[in-house]
């Protein structure tokens, strides 16, 4: 083997060491989903033979090259992705507490007077009673939104926040926002199995975003304070709970009666009874 040869060579482990290193800084910051994928793909190229050394070692060099610029590129591009800003969490929350203030104040005007005039006392009596289920659905969303609030404020505590947070904070403002005019249609047409379900969706988003934000904000460290097992434990399970009441909500709904959307009174009694349990443990 010539000098030139032992250079290729070297030129070559020296690539694959790079590889195996970026590989490994990946699959440090990537998530179980993402590692799975790039084991399923490494057993794929290994079946097809494409990961057998090859015997002209200038392709091979040249193949480990082009392998190195893109994890490097995919490296930087996730680096600078997650890269954290420079914006005070303080907005943010004010950002949060400024739009569920809106929100809470906007689902009363989804209980509008009536566009005729009411002569009668009889008028007037059954107007209120035909107000009721508005008031009903009404006063659910709003004990589900003072919920989604009071979670946000105990659980979401972060010191510092980066572009992909912002975004599912956001969008979980987003799902927040459209709570009146979900509570709208189901006030208006309670009797249609559609209208349901677009609430109850709206209710399930919410907390899937917020379940993400929680996740995302633990996962990257920005919360103010560590999180033990045990309280991650509790926060998943609470809101797995209040998912699977927002389901069962809507097939009963379907089922047998549109009066079960009152068992969402249930959620601030399910989290204050696990919230007491917990802290009696702790």
């Amino acid at each position: 083997m010539t000098q030139e040869d032992l250079e290729k060579y070297e030129e070559l482990i020296d690539l694959k060491n790079q590889i195996d290193s970026q590989i490994e800084d990946i699959k440090s910051s990537a998530d179980e989903e993402t590692v799975e994928k790039m084991e399923r793909l490494y057993a794929y190229l290994k079946s097809r033979g494409k990961l057998k050394p090859e015997d002209d070692i200038d392709e091979r060099i040249q193949q480990l090259n082009n392998v190195n610029r893109r994890l490097s590129y995919y490296q930087r591009f996730l680096n600078a992705f997650e890269r954290d800003v420079d914006i005070d969490p303080g907005r943010l929350l004010g950002l949060t507490d400024g739009i569920f203030g809106m929100v809470m104040t906007l689902l009363i005007f989804g209980m509008a007077l009536p566009e005729i005039q009411l002569l009668t006392e009889g008028d007037f009596l059954a107007f209120i009673q035909s107000l009721a289920p508005t008031v009903g659905v009404t006063l659910v969303s709003f004990i589900l939104l003072a919920c989604f609030w009071i979670y946000h404020h105990e659980f979401i505590k972060v010191k510092t926040l980066n572009i992909p947070y912002l975004w599912l904070n956001v969008f979980f403002l987003a799902c927040i926002s459209f709570i009146p005019f979900t509570t709208s249609i189901i006030g208006a047409y309670s009797k249609f199995f559609l209208a349901e379900v677009i609430f109850g969706l709206n209710i399930f988003l919410t907390l899937v975003f917020f379940m993400l934000m929680f996740w995302y904000a633990n996962h990257r460290n920005f919360l103010e304070r560590k999180i033990s097992i045990s309280e991650k434990k509790y926060t998943y399970t609470t809101f797995f709970i209040i998912m699977g009441l927002t389901m069962l909500v809507n097939i009963l709904d379907f089922r047998v009666s549109s009066n079960f959307i009152y068992l969402f009174f249930l959620v601030p009694v399910i989290s204050t009874i696990r919230d007491i349990r917990f802290k009696m443990k702790t």
